[in-house]
């Protein structure tokens, strides 16, 4: 598992517009990675607008979700409820991997691979400086604003 004070591992993916989108884009300013398990369910929603609706009080932190849903679902999610930030589409999960979100999860019985709901704040020089792991959807944004000293 990840931990503050390591490198972030890179990422290039696209996003909900069919945009590329790099880790590297964002060096100078601090970025929140965030992993979900699939856009426009009922968990992902409350992180997703809960992140955008606390987005006045980031400054110049960005916010990056990432899922394993393709770029059209991602656009669905970001048109629906005005999101606002790049969804970036990891449908070969290797960028879960890298991070070590990419696990096993269990529901109803029925035991599968699927992303770990998890948040990290890189910060300018690319460095972990914050890392939740198996981050709970409320908790996200509160988490960010707390770290950020907001």
């Amino acid at each position: 598992m990840l931990k503050p004070g390591d490198k972030a591992p890179t990422f290039k993916l696209s996003d909900q517009s069919g945009n590329t989108v790099k880790l590297s884009d964002f060096k100078g300013r601090k970025v929140l990675v965030y992993f979900y398990p699939k856009a426009d369910t009922p968990g992902c929603t409350t992180q997703a607008c809960e992140l955008r609706d606390a987005s006045p009080k980031l400054g110049d932190t960005a916010v990056v979700g990432i899922s394993p849903d393709p770029p059209n679902r991602q656009a669905k999610f970001d048109e629906k409820y005005g999101l606002g930030f790049p969804l970036l589409s990891d449908e070969d999960h290797s960028v879960a991997e890298a991070y070590d979100v990419w696990g096993e999860k269990k529901n109803y019985g029925r035991t599968y691979m699927g992303i770990v709901r998890s948040a990290f704040l890189v910060d300018e020089k690319g460095k972990l400086e914050d890392v939740w792991y198996k981050v709970s959807p409320k908790a996200t944004a509160e988490n960010l604003l707390n770290a950020l000293g907001k």
